[in-house]
């Protein structure tokens, strides 16, 4: 039977979304949706009470997690019985608002377009080889803390983070366990509960989730296909008083956006004059090999300048680095102490070695010509629809054909086995701008055939216009 029960949108906390799943949960706790009772089509639904089809589309992801419901394609989302044998942390409104629109744990056999960790290349071998020296030559370093930075981590930072004309001074770098933490480090140090940090409105959101996560308050600044518009930056600057801007002016994810020259001066000139902090997350810039100058260099005395290996060398050696501001870096590496709670030698002593024997900058090498041949695959299989792209970036921006919306792609995407990533992924905070769009990340299959194969599907799917969509509640 099909249910008429509908939600209060106005009853709960948290994101819509997960307040809608909320109270399917209690609905089917208190008897309200029976066992067996077919929930409302995701689009009825949305209609019935004014929200968006990706809200439900989220709320339902989150009810089906929750071990609450089954959906089928072409049949619609059923009430299971026995839902008191879930796991009852799952239900945690507050781990699923952390958690993004992403599962907490990827469902198994799925083809992996949700992560653009730097593709294989053979790395093992070479991490191998590094880690066997680092363990005959330092037994008793790798058994306990790192009580000494030697000279050569700083130094390998320096090496990593230059950019054209940019050479950052050694006792400016402080190494870290990976970009993110490197980020959070840096919000932790130079800002205090209850300030503004100033985010993009699509962007690398589990910075602005963990920056809530540790009492900061999060502010949206407008973009287009060149980035960050600087009059919307001096808006936020002198209506909001932010504290903090998170920017990622190369290679901007998810929209693949580079900032011009131009705009990346006016932003600098903005910061300045409203004395804002600047991060320059320059993970994937540091893989185009864009020649524009980083904000880094246009405005080095406020700016934090964060990068690492894990897109371009190798995800699991969690390498990152922050070049600081005059005078900063003691303070962003007590700050990353307190909050990671320290820096493992031998993580330490394998990204170092990594980059200063040269095999780094290989590596990566290797990984962007690789990732290029995956690009001249999705410019064929996907001609003839909108996305944004560059040749040595993992991932690609796709624009939805009427009438898919990004929160239903996803879902027939995970029916035909492929993980891919909504808009709303991305999204920093509250937003009504729809982009009707998807990014699809293609680095972390091992083969290129199953990237084609991948590829075929959500070429299938996209293909399939309405009939896809009406198939789906």
């Amino acid at each position: 039977m099909t249910t008429t029960w509908l939600p209060d949108i106005q009853q709960g906390h948290g994101p819509l979304y997960a307040r809608i799943a909320d109270q399917i949960e209690r609905a089917i706790g208190n008897g309200a949706l029976p066992v067996g009772t077919k929930l409302p089509p995701q689009r009825n639904l949305a209609f019935d009470i004014g929200v968006t089809i990706g809200t439900i589309g989220r709320a339902y992801n989150i009810v089906r997690e929750r071990g609450l419901v089954s959906g089928e394609v072409g049949r619609g989302t059923y009430v299971l019985d026995h839902p008191e044998s879930r796991p009852p942390e799952q239900a945690d409104p507050l781990t699923t608002s952390l958690a993004g629109t992403r599962p907490i744990v990827a469902p198994p056999g799925k083809l992996r377009f949700d992560s653009t960790a730097a593709p294989d290349i053979g790395q093992g071998d070479i991490l191998a080889r590094l880690l066997g020296d680092i363990s005959r030559e330092h037994h008793a370093d790798i058994a306990s803390y790192a009580r000494n930075f030697p000279d050569h981590w700083f130094e390998a930072g320096a090496q990593w983070l230059a950019s054209g004309s940019l050479r950052p001074a050694p006792e400016c770098i402080v190494p870290t366990l990976g970009a993110h933490a490197a980020v959070i480090a840096v919000i932790s140090a130079v800002t205090s509960s209850g300030d503004r940090i100033a985010f993009e409105a699509l962007t690398y959101s589990q910075v602005s989730r963990s920056a809530g996560l540790i009492g900061r308050r999060i502010t949206l600044m407008a973009s287009d296909e060149l980035g960050l518009i600087p009059e919307d930056f001096e808006r936020v600057c002198a209506q909001q008083h932010p504290k903090l801007a998170f920017l990622m002016p190369s290679a901007q994810n998810p929209t693949v956006a580079i900032m011009p020259l131009d705009r990346r001066q006016a932003v600098a000139e903005i910061a300045r004059k409203y004395g804002v902090w600047l991060v320059e997350d320059n993970l994937y810039g540091s893989m185009t090999g864009d020649p524009i100058p980083l904000l880094a260099e246009l405005a080095p005395e406020r700016t934090f300048l964060v990068g690492g290996l894990s897109k371009s060398v190798a995800a699991g050696v969690r390498g990152g680095w922050v070049a600081c501001p005059p005078h900063f870096s003691q303070r962003i590496r007590i700050a990353h102490k307190m909050i990671s709670g320290g820096l493992p030698f031998l993580l330490a002593e394998l990204c170092a070695r990594l980059v200063l024997s040269g095999a780094a900058s290989s590596l990566r090498s290797r990984g962007v010509e690789e990732i290029g041949e995956r690009v001249a695959m999705a410019r064929e299989i996907f001609a003839g629809f909108e996305f944004n792209h560059h040749p040595k970036v993992p991932f690609l921006w796709l624009k939805l054909p009427e009438p898919w919306l990004s929160g239903t792609f996803k879902q027939a995407a995970l029916q035909e086995g492929v993980l891919i990533d909504d808009e709303d992924e991305f999204k920093a905070g509250r937003a009504d701008r729809v982009f009707h769009r998807i990014r699809v990340g293609f680095s972390s299959p091992a083969k290129r055939a199953d990237v084609q194969a991948g590829f075929e599907v959500l070429r299938r799917l996209l293909d399939s216009g309405r009939t896809g969509y009406d198939s789906f509640d």
